[in-house]
């Protein structure tokens, strides 16, 4: 049988995954259109993380437990026969991996769903419950699952070829006592290139500093120069494990002359937002010059920390000269 897949991306919170049409109507009862996924809900500490509300994105202690509510719908104009089922998933290669069939790891088998099927009428949808118990004796560290919606057309007189269109959502659940380790990543480098094609892109490398992964987003914007260009999304589908490294892309599209550049570029994963500006200019061709980051200034913070250890330098400073000056003239 041929299993086809939609990807694990949604486009915006509350926006629904879709599974396209992969057969015409009337086979297997599939029809036209598709079935959608999408998280209702999310915890009230992560209401302000775009990734926990299109996720299932959490921190828990061995022993606790967690319910959200997911909403499966149907574009098709016939009714749907869904399956749900959580199964496990990984990254790898800088990529979150679905990996084929069910699979299971700790993660999928600590989450269960009230309704393991549905049956949906034309452009119907409907409501389910997921529940994550995670056990008291749970192993440490971040697991990676994926909550699915599948229908089938299996094979018939007139279709000798079996079709599977399946949506999800991405589970990312860290266990481990006391508070949820940080997220939180650095730039290395920027680098300005052109492709075969002679389009422009800027590769920017990032370090994984925190304890969590990260799915990296971005968008790169152009001033100052010939014309003001962008802003020009960053390739997506880039996932971070923790201490891992990987390049971003940022390709522009249209006739970008060379520069010099007044760029501002953003990064972020979940509530991590980096803004980053300098100077670059594109090669003709091949691979160009790194651009220079310039170091943050300091936060007021910071200042006023500095300022407060200037003056207890200054104080102890004036204290040993006083002392020696005593000493000598007793």
């Amino acid at each position: 049988m041929l299993i086809a897949a939609a990807a694990l991306l949604q486009s915006a919170a509350g926006t629904p995954a879709h599974a396209s049409p992969i057969t015409g109507p009337g086979h297997g009862g599939i029809g036209r259109g598709g079935i959608g996924i999408r998280l209702l809900e999310a915890p009230a500490n992560r209401r302000l993380d775009p990734r926990a509300r299109i996720y299932i994105v959490d921190h828990l202690p061995p022993g606790r437990t967690i319910r959200r509510r997911i909403e499966v719908s149907s574009t098709s104009s016939k009714p749907q026969h869904v399956e749900l089922y959580a199964a496990a998933a990984g990254i790898t290669h800088h990529r979150f991996i679905l990996i084929p069939g069910r699979p299971q790891n700790e993660l999928s088998t600590w989450t269960s769903l009230d309704h393991p099927a549905l049956d949906l009428p034309p452009h119907g949808q409907a409501t389910v419950r997921v529940t994550i118990k995670v056990p008291r004796t749970a192993s440490p560290g971040e697991q990676y699952g994926v909550i699915w919606a599948q229908n089938t057309a299996k094979p018939d007189a007139s279709h000798n070829v079996g079709m599977v269109n399946a949506v999800g959502i991405r589970m990312y659940l860290d266990i481990g006592p006391g508070g949820e380790p940080p997220s939180d990543f650095q730039i290395d480098k920027l680098t300005p290139m052109r492709d075969a094609h002679g389009r422009p892109e800027l590769v920017i490398q990032v370090h994984n500093t925190g304890g969590r992964a990260l799915d990296m987003s971005g968008s790169l914007s152009l001033s100052d120069g010939p014309l003001n260009a962008g802003p020009f999304a960053a390739t997506s589908g880039v996932t971070l494990a923790r201490g891992d490294t990987a390049p971003v892309t940022v390709v522009l599209y249209g006739r970008v002359p060379n520069g010099p550049w007044k760029m501002r570029l953003t990064l972020q994963s979940g509530m991590v937002k980096k803004t980053l500006t300098s100077t670059v200019t594109f090669p003709a061709s091949g691979i160009g010059k790194p651009v220079a980051m310039s170091v943050p200034l300091p936060t007021p913070l910071l200042l006023a920390g500095l300022a407060a250890l200037t003056a207890l330098a200054a104080a102890l400073t004036n204290h040993r000269r006083t002392h020696m000056k005593r000493t000598k003239n007793p």
